[in-house]
Order: structure tokens, then C-alpha cells, then sequence
């Protein structure tokens, strides 16, 4: 029984209790939403040392942390050490999105040293290991999501509304297709002349993702790439197909939540998140971003915080982040970090705004620490302590002072503790 079948049935896991222990919610608000699709809780049984929580409606707005190889970069050790400072720094989720080196032993090995939901695209290890084209079959996008299912994954994304039909409303765009899953999609369409399996096959997707409990992230194959390609028809084409998508599996039983753009203006954020409410009955909108600028080369991740937290204002419920190294080259450690403050920014904000309880009560207190001149809270409360610590010490002002104001600080001068 999966945790949408047993919402259904009235039942409350121990999963849905955990979740809603992390919220402070009664447990029954946890299954409420399972059972109407407003939320996901992500838990494949096969992950042993899981810790779940909830995305979605009515629940803090939660963030993913992307890592892994490339053909270029393969490295163990480096991906242990962003998946440490990913969660140290506060990502709700981890999605491995390796391409390079050995994918199968990669993957188990952050698996198990993963507490947090965990992700894969079931389609890049079969890009990375066929050797063309012509030679993969329509199966083997099916078999691939079964393999990662069995390994314990608990979400994997799924390009399942990139569509034939879709294919001549591309020829227009500036960037053509940025996903790389979507991208390798189309071309195998073009190539072989058959639609999409993922599509063709997905009542045998909804059956393997039934089997193992692993929650659907349709994923936005056909995102626009830049602000010049936003909302266009091939992006509508294909949220359209999520919706009817999204409303088979529930009726299967299996968790779904739908995955969103890319780059966006600031203007267009709320319209895309309410035609994803309308088409796709609010399940959880997972968003890249959205990065509101084409141009913030090494400064991604605060384009994309910018896009993020009024997103999530509007209504998104989960946002995978970017980091410094987007559009240039594979994320560092460094990166990694950035990437995750940035997030936990708009999120946060967005929490804020959407009046989660206790949201602003963190606020509050960081407010009462800086007008008592309490440096030591003031760093433990920050959402980087690290980087709070290291500016404090790098200060030579007295233990009541920063470098900023000095004696001239308008806490001291308030309380009237100025000194000429």
C-alpha cells in the first residue's frame, strides 16, 4: 500500500506521523493532503535510513540540493562532500543527476548516506551508458526507472509530456530544449519515429512507481531556457499533459508532484503558477528557480532566489535550486552552499509571507538578539552560522561593536550609551 492509498483508506503511516512532526501539524493534516494530492510525502521503503517530510500545501516550502557527476568530473569523494554541505546547510532533498563514471555505485553510495528524500532522472543513466541512439529501446526508459525504483529512490522525474505533437511548436524558440532528459527525448522521437515511451508506456510507470512507492516528479522536458521562450505554446503543450497526467496516477494510487520552469520574467511567474494550480489541481509545483534574468552568469543563485521566493509566495511548494555555476560549469563544494542559503532565502521568505506558523518567530528573535548587541545568538540564528562567525571575526571592533558603526552604532546611540 502506498502512503496515497493509505490517506485514502483513513489509515495515518508512521510515515505521515514523521512528516507531520518535522511541520508541527496534526498528523491527520498530513494524510488530508495525500489524499486530496495537494501534498507528497516522498518514501520509498528500499530508502532504510529515511527521514520523510511533507511538500506541498500548508507545509513549509521545501528545497532540493542537485549534484553529481559529469563525463568531465567524476569524482566520489567530492560528491560525499556537497551531499555533507548540502544537507549541513539546510536542503530538504538531494537529487543525483550524475552522468558520468560508475552511476549504479554512485548512486547507492549517496543513497545510504541520505537522510533526506532522494532523487534521481532515470534517463540520464540511460543516455550515459548507451553507445547511440538507434540502439535504445522504448523499454529501456521504463526498465531504467524500475532499476532506480528498486535501488530505494524516492522521487524520480519522469519527462512524461514531451509529446510528438509538441515537436513542431519548438521551432520557434531561441534556445530550443534546455532539459537535457527532454532534449534526448525529442531526439529519439525524431530519430525512431515512435512517441514517447514514457508517455505511450505510462500506465506500466504509474504500476512500477505503485510497487515501490516512489512519488512522480513530471518533469518539464520542454521548460523554456530563456526569458524569450517563456509561456510559449510547446511549454503550455506539455503543462497541459501533466495535468492529465497527474490526475491518472492519483487515481493509481501513486504520489505525483509537477515540475515547472526554467527562466521566467518577474511578471509571468504568477501566471505560470496559477495555469499549474488550474491544469494540474494543485499538486506540488516543483520549480526550477525560476531565474528571472538570462544574463547573471556566476550569480545564478540569486537570480533564481529572486524568481524562487515569489514563486513560492504564489503558490510553488518546492524549489531546486541554483547555484553560482549554473550555465558555466559543474557545481564545487563552494557551490553547493551557496546554492542552498540562496534557496533557504526565498523559501523562508516565502514562508514568511504564506504565514506558516513560527515562520516569522525566527525573525523575531534575530531582531531581539541585534538590539541587546547579543553577537553570539545573532550568529547562531543566522542561516549560514559559518559565514555569520567568520565576518564576526574578522571584525576588530570592540565585543559591543562592529566595524560597520563603531561607537556611532543606533542601538547604542538609541539607549542613549554614546561616548564621544
Amino acid at each position: 500500500m502506498t502512503q496515497r492509498e493509505a490517506a485514502l483508506a483513513g489509515k495515518v503511516t508512521e510515515v505521515m506521523a514523521q512528516a507531520a512532526q518535522k511541520e508541527g501539524l496534526a498528523p491527520e493534516v498530513i494524510r488530508q493532503g495525500l489524499a486530496q494530492g495537494t501534498l507528497v510525502v516522498p518514501a520509498n521503503p528500499g530508502h532504510r535510513n529515511l527521514s520523510p517530510l511533507a511538500i506541498g500545501r500548508g507545509v513549509r516550502v521545501k528545497i532540493n540540493a542537485n549534484i553529481g557527476t559529469s563525463p568531465h568530473d567524476v569524482n566520489l569523494e567530492k560528491e560525499e562532500a556537497k551531499l555533507a554541505a548540502a544537507l549541513r546547510y539546510g536542503a530538504d532533498a538531494v537529487m543525483d543527476l550524475s552522468t558520468g563514471g560508475p552511476l549504479n555505485d554512485l548512486r547507492t553510495t549517496l543513497l545510504a548516506k541520505c537522510p533526506a528524500p532522494f532523487g534521481t532522472v532515470p534517463i540520464y543513466q540511460v543516455m550515459t551508458e548507451a553507445k547511440s541512439l538507434e540502439e535504445v529501446k522504448g523499454d529501456w526508459f521504463l526498465d531504467m526507472v524500475e532499476h532506480h525504483a528498486k535501488q530505494g529512490v524516492d522521487f524520480v522525474t519522469v519527462h512524461c509530456g514531451v509529446t510528438r505533437k509538441a515537436l513542431p511548436l519548438l521551432k520557434k524558440r531561441v534556445t530550443g530544449v534546455v532539459s537535457r532528459g527532454g532534449a534526448f527525448l525529442t531526439a529519439w522521437m525524431r530519430r525512431h519515429r515512435q512517441e514517447n515511451p514514457l508517455y505511450a508506456q505510462y500506465d506500466r510507470l504509474l504500476q512500477i512507481a505503485r510497487d515501490h512507492d516512489v512519488t512522480l516528479s513530471l518533469g518539464d522536458g520542454l521548460r523554456p531556457g530563456c526569458l524569450a521562450d517563456a509561456t510559449d505554446k510547446a511549454q503550455l503543450h506539455e503543462l497541459k499533459i501533466l495535468g492529465e497526467l497527474t490526475k491518472r496516477a492519483w487515481a493509481k494510487g501513486v504520489q505525483v508532484m509537477v515540475e515547472g520552469p526554467g527562466h521566467l520574467p518577474l511578471k509571468a511567474i504568477r501566471k505560470n503558477v496559477r495555469l499549474q494550480q488550474k491544469y494540474c489541481a494543485h499538486a506540488p509545483f516543483y520549480v526550477l528557480g525560476p531565474l528571472v534574468t538570462d544574463v547573471a552568469s556566476g550569480y545564478d543563485h540569486i537570480a533564481g532566489a529572486i524568481g524562487g521566493a515569489l514563486a513560492a509566495t504564489e503558490g510553488a511548494s518546492f524549489l531546486c535550486y541554483v547555484t553560482p555555476a549554473e550555465h558555466l560549469k559543474l557545481p564545487e563544494v563552494e557551490d553547493v552552499i551557496d546554492g542552498v542559503v540562496a534557496s533557504r532565502i526565498a523559501a523562508h521568505a516565502a514562508d514568511i509571507a504564506n504565514g506558516i506558523p513560527g515562520a516569522a518567530d525566527w525573525d523575531l528573535s534575530m531582531s531581539k538578539a541585534r538590539r541587546a548587541l547579543d553577537w553570539q545568538t545573532q550568529i547562531r540564528l543566522s542561516i549560514n552560522p559559518d559565514k555569520a562567525q567568520r565576518y564576526r571575526e574578522l571584525s576588530l571592533a570592540q565585543e559591543d561593536q562592529c566595524t560597520m558603526c563603531g561607537k556611532f552604532c543606533a542601538m547604542k546611540v538609541f539607549d542613549d550609551k554614546f561616548e564621544g
